[in-house]
């Protein structure tokens, strides 16, 4: 009786009769209240779903997110929730309406891959990727970008985010490189913190998102650059290079932490115990969600990855039944304690109650118009220009003058703004297409540029007698193990291609100032591009607002971007495990981390 007097006593609390909470007990304490309350009232079918992430498609028939207890939802690649950001709030708002229809009203968490913007909506406004503003260095800038990119994740639907990758590149080679921020852990640290700020800030505000730093631990650093592939380096590499980071995010308050795909002294890191219960939650005290990766469940030991710590799991591509039905055999065994079960679903309903999601359930259509405004605009137009990073400046061939007579603007990277984003833009591998809202290189260009602009896209014109020529050369989108170079036949390799090698060869030493803008997800085998040309920058993947780079190209700004990571001469650099590095001197570099010219 006296068990029951107290459960009903803490429920008054979730309903809110105490009108100034703050005044009895501290805001955590409430919540914790709250969530213990919760938790005593639940029974294992509806601790399970808590555990649940699905796709809002495919994952789930009707109304399973009522009838399994599901505890969140994802959206990536797949069928658009709606035509615009209307339907896309009201799709999510009657998947929430099926959770609050159960017993006890759990709302669902709606999580994105917005790793530069809410990338997955057309028509957001999408900033250079974290390699881009890594190379900013400019921590207020990310915050401000990341509390941008809350709002229109908000506007569209969601509540948390999968952003940021705090992992350190240890290989050019892999696919990911351009979602990291820098090789080095301090500036990794720098920015992962005004991130985790810029997009959690008032948790309970309808403007702000759940942040998840990711992935933990070592995906940057694997043996050659592979995706997934096995993190050799040592306990101590770890604890100096790769972990700080993450000890700040968790002291920055993060909501969540993604599991990586690689494994770290030969075991899965979705099954390590001492890296994610020890580690992670025990010594370091986080108290946040400890979500997998795709299909974590059925990928990397099922009920193992539970008992090292796993809260949440994306029960996707048919892992739904598989995750649910197994754990609940793995519980009835006795193979995973209902003390670990209790721990994961507090934890997530921990960070419920921090989102005020049991008071405000539902997105706020208030801030649709917010999504690719002016402003926002502006915001990412300036991280483009602060990312560029010129590397090569002979005779002072930049800025280009406003009234030269005669531009040539060589590449087809230089009017598409789906090949400028790179990958995770609109569709997970990125598209190679233009998209709602965004301004290409060209259009800044020809918008500046008092003379002449010729577009010659796959540079088989000739135009000696201009003044100035601006070739555009890069990489075409990737995201994740498709963006893996792993030897010289594959789709991506750390040289431009011959064609756009050819882009620039063709006017070297011909008469006109010649300008390569590289866009890429990672710094490339140039050397011989650089001789050829006058001027040589580092663009990164400069999203929606291309026309940034005009702005700097013409002198109405000038370069401030350093290079976030160290930069290879040769392929001869990557005969290793690692390309180079500030760290290792033993590979020597073009040019170091750090450098960057101005005018």
């Amino acid at each position: 009786m006296k068990k029951l007097f107290s459960i009903v006593i803490i429920a008054l609390l979730i309903f809110g009769c105490a009108k100034n909470e703050t005044t009895i007990v501290d805001k955590e304490t409430i919540i914790d209240l709250k969530v213990d309350s919760l938790l005593a009232l639940m029974t294992l079918d509806e601790k399970i779903g808590q555990m649940t992430q699905v796709r809002h498609f495919d994952s789930i028939n009707n109304n399973e997110i009522a009838t399994k207890f599901i505890g969140s939802v994802i959206h990536t690649e797949g069928p658009s929730p709606g035509e615009d950001a209307v339907g896309w709030q009201a799709k999510f708002v009657s998947l929430q309406k099926q959770a609050l229809s159960t017993r006890l009203g759990i709302p669902l968490l709606f999580g994105v891959d917005a790793v530069h913007g809410q990338n997955t909506f057309n028509g957001a406004t999408i900033f250079t990727h974290n390699i881009g503003m890594g190379a900013t260095g400019n921590a207020k800038l990310v915050e401000e970008a990341a509390a941008i990119t809350a709002v229109e994740a908000q506007a569209t639907g969601f509540n948390w985010v999968f952003s940021p990758c705090i992992a350190i590149p240890y290989n050019e080679k892999w696919g990911r490189v351009y979602e990291a921020f820098s090789e080095s852990t301090e500036l990794t640290q720098k920015l992962a913190k005004a991130s985790v700020r810029g997009h959690q800030g008032d948790l309970s505000k309808s403007n702000t998102v759940m942040a998840t730093v990711k992935h933990y631990i070592g995906d940057g650093s694997t043996d050659f650059g592979v995706e997934g592939g096995e993190t050799s380096i040592t306990m101590q590499e770890v604890n100096k290079r790769l972990l700080p980071p993450y000890i700040d995010a968790v002291n920055e308050g993060v909501g969540a932490v993604m599991v990586s795909f690689n494994t770290l002294s030969g075991k899965a890191m979705h099954a390590h115990k001492k890296m994610i219960t020890n580690v992670l939650k025990d010594s370091l005290g986080f108290d946040g969600i400890v979500l997998t990766d795709w299909k974590g469940y059925s990928r990397f030991g099922e009920n193992d990855i539970v008992n090292a710590g796993i809260d949440m799991v994306m029960a996707v591509d048919g892992d739904l039944d598989i995750f649910q039905n197994g754990l609940k055999n793995g519980i009835d065994s006795g193979y995973v304690s209902m003390d670990r079960v209790d721990d994961a679903v507090r934890r997530i309903l921990r960070q419920k109650f921090r989102l005020g999601l049991f008071e405000h359930p539902f997105p706020d259509a208030g801030l649709i118009a917010q999504i690719g405004s002016p402003a926002h605009r502006e915001k990412a137009k300036q991280a483009v220009r602060e990312s560029l990073v010129l590397l090569k400046n002979k005779n002072n061939a930049l800025p280009i003058d406003k009234s030269a007579k005669k531009i040539v603007v060589v590449g087809e990277h230089a009017n598409n703004s789906g090949l400028q984003s790179g990958g995770w833009t609109i569709a997970w591998q990125g598209n190679n297409e233009n998209y709602n809202g965004a301004t290409t290189i060209l259009d800044g260009i020809k918008s500046i540029a008092k003379g002449e602009v010729i577009y010659d896209e796959f540079g088989t014109e000739n135009h000696s007698d201009a003044d100035a020529i601006i070739v555009v050369v890069g990489e075409t989108p990737y995201a994740e193990f498709f963006g893996d170079i792993t030897d010289d036949t594959g789709k991506y390799q750390l040289t431009l291609t011959e064609a756009h090698q050819k882009y620039i060869h063709k006017y070297a030493d011909k008469g006109p100032k010649v300008i390569v803008v590289l866009i890429s997800g990672r710094p490339l085998v140039v050397t011989n591009q650089i001789e050829q040309s006058n001027a040589f920058v580092a663009a990164w993947l400069p999203g929606s607002e291309g026309n940034g780079i005009a702005e700097v190209l013409f002198g109405d700004y000038n370069f401030t971007g350093k290079l976030p990571h160290s930069w290879p001469k040769s392929v001869e650099d990557f005969k290793g495990m690692y390309g180079p590095n500030f760290w290792d001197q033993s590979i020597i570099p073009l040019y170091k981390f750090g450098y960057g010219l101005k005018y």
